[in-house]
This record gives C-alpha cells, structure tokens and sequence, in this order.
C-alpha cells in the first residue's frame, strides 16, 4: 500500500507543476523573438571615372614570365566569368568579387616580376598615389 501511495503522490505533483506553470518556474508562453541589431549598410566606393591603370604596362618580360602571366590571366578570366553569370549573387557582391579578383591578380603578377621589376612598379604605383592626392586636395573645399 505504501508503494501506491507514494507512485500516487508523485503522479500528483507531477500533474501539479504542470497545471500551474506560475509555481514550477517553467513558462509555456512562445519564446520571444530575438532581436538583432541592424546590419550597417556596406559601404560604397564611389566608381572611378577613370580605366585601371597596368602598372606592369611597358615591363619587359621573360618567356617564362609571360606564360605564367598567361596562366594567371586566364585563371582569374575564368573565375571572373563564372562571378558574372552566378544569378544568386547581388550587383554589389559581384562587384566585390571582381574586384578581390583584380587584386588576386594583380599580386599574383607582382610575385612573378624579378627585384628590379618589383622597385620599377612600386615607383609607378607612388607616383600614382601622389598624382591621386594632389588631385583630391585641388578637387575638395577648404576647411
């Protein structure tokens, strides 16, 4: 008899905490949603109005050099093309891609290029910063 008593009072408190979530500190209310932050809005380069500029333009080039700048640009080429017909990218993914693969590529070429040609690029792309900066300081108003 004891043993029924006790199975009956545990079938008892158990049927209890159930019935009154209030007491069990167990609530049975839907999960409240979280709330994330916003994301921030990538932020946009304005586009150049100006075509990149082949700081490698007028390098001479070794027959070795050449076909493993070949290989680089028809990998990236091939690469490129698939980010351009991938549908399920936005504009501005692609956009990104693109460029991330221009950089790929351009770093790819620097690292075939010998010391020497390595300091004549590095020279150009100065020059090419600080011809960039006089403009920006002519084109922006005083403060």
């Amino acid at each position: 008899m004891s043993r029924f008593v006790k199975r009956l009072g545990i079938v008892a408190g158990l049927v209890f905490l159930c019935t009154a979530p209030g007491l069990s500190g167990v609530e049975r209310s839907q999960p409240r949603a979280v709330q994330h932050p916003p994301k921030p809005s990538p932020t946009v380069r304005p586009k150049r109005d100006t075509p990149a500029v082949d700081d490698f333009a007028g390098l001479k080039f070794t027959q070795e050099q050449q076909a493993k700048i070949d290989k680089i640009h028809q990998d990236i080429k091939s690469r490129m093309d698939l980010v351009q017909k991938d549908e399920k990218l936005r504009p501005e993914q692609k956009s990104g891609m693109l460029e991330g693969y221009r950089r790929i590529e351009r770093a790819q070429i620097f690292d075939v290029l010998t010391p020497e040609q390595r300091t004549e690029v590095r020279q150009r792309v100065r020059a090419r910063h600080a011809a960039e900066q006089e403009e920006n300081k002519k084109h922006s108003p005083p403060k």
